[in-house]
């Protein structure tokens, strides 16, 4: 519900917006585009086409220019970036948090990322440094080393001093964390303890010792199952001698679920989540072509096996009107088991301790699909043809192909896993292969040999 109603609410500003541009009205523009959030304004240029988007983006107050750069896909982050002087990009990206800053870097200008780095006090400007020298899609790219750290050895009036005297602290704080001399974690204080504990109360009395700090090393995807499993705000990010680096906030891994999400939905389709809607023309052509090559490819395998049957086909030409319906039953029932196994490989639920299971109980799934389906499909046939052994074939090929489906529903993404390739992205096109050249190899080998031998 509520995603239906942020999604009308895009629609409806996008309407406006556009009703406006066409008018050439750029008051009620600016009023409107100021009014949203970076992420909103983000998304609203993403629905734009090249020209109303240049207009757009060069009212949008340059207090938010950077936030919002932070929430288009890179392609759009370029043109944006490129129409920006160097200037701008300085005074856009400068005041932003270091773990933003450092996903905006390999993006900027060589120019403007010396004038950033000077404008950086030395403490922060390490801290910077010191992000991007971890791997893209690690929990050191996204921490930030923005963290307030308490020693055990004090009371609470001590640390409420000390917060009173910082004045104000950095988003989304719930917990402090409790460090060493050697500022290694020890555990986590919750702000709400500090509030309800009488000022004299020792620190390491309250100290919350149940939360595991996280690995500098870790992927994003297991960051994100671990706040997803637990519930977290924040968590604390160690190096391997478990000191303290720095934090990871619950708005960082939502914006990890989002991406992870579109990426499975576009992948699929063998599209990058990070392309412009609007891309130009010759750019979407070149990216889409080798996928649509890698499809042509695969549909001559399917074609060769239905050619093999030619003269079957010539001479039953029933054959030629049903074998769509076995071959395209299957695909179906791959699918099904294609998106259940590449979301269990995302979640870290699918592995080789499970796959023998989930391959046995997707068969007998299939098994009693295809014997059901199978009767509906041949009585249909029957009717239809008045063939009752064109009936019999038909119903064995498609339970038949449909075991074929679910075997490669879950082979193949395993396979692809192991081999350090994309399931989301590769698995649809070998599993379509499969399930058709087997729907037809099937369903026109036993019609040749039961009705035409």
């Amino acid at each position: 519900m509520a995603e239906t109603i942020r999604h009308d609410r895009t629609a409806r500003q996008l309407r406006l917006l556009s009703d406006a541009l066409d008018s050439g009205r750029l008051g009620p523009v600016r009023r409107l585009v100021n009014t949203l959030s970076p992420a909103e304004i983000g998304n609203l240029l993403e629905s734009l086409p090249p020209g109303k988007r240049e207009v757009v983006w060069g009212l949008v107050d340059a207090e938010d220019d950077g936030e919002v750069l932070l929430h288009v896909g890179d392609e759009v982050r370029e043109s944006l970036i490129a129409d920006m002087d160097p200037d701008e990009l300085v005074a856009a990206v400068e005041d932003l948090d270091i773990d933003d800053l450092a996903d905006l870097v390999d993006d900027l200008p060589d120019t403007v990322i010396d004038e950033v780095l000077k404008s950086m006090d030395r403490e922060n400007r390490e801290r910077l440094e010191q992000a991007l020298s971890y791997p893209e899609d690690t929990a050191g790219r996204l921490m930030n080393p923005d963290v307030v750290t308490v020693r055990a050895d004090t009371t609470v009036d001590v640390v409420l001093r000390y917060l009173r005297l910082r004045g104000e602290l950095p988003e989304h704080t719930d917990h402090l964390y409790v460090v060493s001399r050697r500022h290694q974690y020890l555990g986590r204080i919750a702000l709400a303890a500090l509030l309800t504990h009488e000022p004299g109360a020792p620190i390491n009395k309250l100290i919350d010792d149940e939360q595991p700090a996280i690995d500098v090393g870790e992927t994003d995807t297991e960051v994100a199952r671990q706040f997803a499993d637990n519930d977290w705000i924040s968590a604390p990010v160690v190096d391997e001698n478990n000191i303290l680096l720095g934090r990871i906030t619950i708005d960082d891994v939502v914006d990890i679920i989002r991406d992870q999400a579109e990426h499975q939905a576009l992948s699929a389709a063998g599209l990058d989540e990070d392309e412009d809607l609007f891309s130009p023309v010759h750019r979407a052509f070149r990216r889409r072509m080798v996928w649509l090559g890698v499809n042509l490819g695969t549909a001559f395998l399917a074609t060769t096996v239905i050619d093999r049957f030619s003269e079957s086909i010539a001479e039953l030409v029933a054959l030629a009107i049903l074998m769509p319906i076995v071959a395209g039953m299957g695909g179906n029932a791959g699918t099904q088991v294609l998106a259940l196994m590449v979301r269990g490989l995302a979640l870290g639920q699918v592995g080789a301790s499970n796959a023998r299971i989930l391959l046995w109980k997707e068969l007998r799934v299939a098994l009693i699909n295809g014997l059901g389906l199978g009767t509906v499909l041949g009585l249909i046939v029957w009717a239809w043809f008045g063939q009752p052994m064109l009936s019999l074939v038909i119903a064995s090929a498609l339970t038949i192909n449909l075991l074929f489906a679910a075997t490669a529903g879950v082979l193949v993404p395993l396979t692809l896993k192991r081999l350090g390739f994309d399931p989301a992205l590769a698995g649809g096109v070998i599993l379509t292969t499969v399930t058709d050249t087997m729907g037809f190899l099937v369903f026109l080998g036993l019609a040749t040999v039961i009705l035409l031998g």
